[in-house]
């Protein structure tokens, strides 16, 4: 794991265990997100023993806390961005789905616990992120994943919700809404059921914007809101500028800079928005979040 600033500088880096996979009854593959979570100034990440640990951007590296893992476990969290609450969710997987349960306590110490939500079913949660520090949001998933598909097997709705009580305040998403890529601090954008149009929400579902699309397509909104970046190929086209960079985003560092991911073939880049340069970065991977990580 590592920090990427907009120059293409790796800032610090780590290498923790990666936690053990996860099926649903030893069939399909549990659903789960990247074991990270980013505050306004630090990256958290857990590793195959459930110890969260965090770094900066000073290359500071330490502890924060533990949450439950093994067998058929996985937690999944998000941390806020004052790194002062953490939300949890235990997902225990089996053939038929997953039963899981949301708490949320201090991230020092684990203080002030509240079991806040449990369910059982075909559908699972992961924790996304915080709008600020009070409100929390979560993604409905499916819960294992069955065949494939550009679109198969990550977020179908984003729910904003207290963190005390789990009470849905607002909804992004749905059937007719196909969640397009990860939120930011803006909003989300989702695409219709016939991919023909792109639609920006903000964090109180209302709608912000729109643009036409030709097929189902990975979309990134940018932080303050003002961009989206679509993927097509190899390239990435920048809604509202005529900027097209030669690479596939994965996410944003700022509103004026995205990022692609890569492996061994690929390497990955940083594309400046306003002027099109495009420059490497020495390290391999894919997109995981950003800092500041409040949305």
């Amino acid at each position: 794991m590592s920090i990427v600033a907009a120059s293409g500088k790796v800032v610090v880096s780590a290498q923790p265990s990666s936690p053990t996979p996860v099926t649903c009854g030893d069939a399909a593959a549990a659903v789960l997100p990247l074991p990270i979570s980013t505050s306004d100034d630090r990256a958290y990440y857990m590793d195959a023993q459930g110890v969260v640990r965090f770094m900066t951007v000073q290359g500071e590296i330490g502890r924060a806390t533990t949450v439950p893992v093994g067998g058929g476990r996985r937690s999944m969290f998000a941390v806020s961005p004052d790194d002062q609450r953490i939300a949890v969710i235990v997902s225990d997987f089996t053939a038929s789905g997953v039963s899981l349960r949301l708490y949320v306590e201090d991230l020092n110490g684990a203080t002030n616990h509240v079991e806040i939500f449990n369910s059982t079913g075909a559908f699972g949660l992961w924790p996304i992120g915080w709008h600020g520090n009070d409100n929390l949001v979560v993604a409905k998933v499916p819960s294992c994943a069955q065949g494939g598909g550009q679109f198969c097997c990550g977020p179908l709705e984003l729910h904003v919700v207290d963190p005390a009580t789990a009470t849905r305040r607002f909804t992004i998403g749905g059937p007719t809404c196909v969640l397009a890529g990860p939120p930011s601090p803006a909003g989300a954008v989702c695409e219709n059921n016939t991919f023909t149009v792109a639609t920006i929400y903000n964090w109180t579902a209302v709608q912000i914007g729109g643009f036409p699309i030709g097929s189902p397509t990975p979309a990134y909104l940018s932080p303050d809101g003002q961009h989206v970046a679509v993927v097509s190929g190899s390239t990435t086209a920048i809604y509202r500028t005529n900027t097209t960079l030669k690479l596939q985003a994965c996410g944003w560092i700022d509103s004026t800079h995205v990022i692609s991911g890569g492996d061994v073939q690929q390497q990955p880049r940083i594309g400046n928005v306003t002027t099109g340069a495009v420059i490497p970065v020495a390290v391999q991977g894919t997109c995981a979040g950003r800092l500041p990580g409040g949305l």
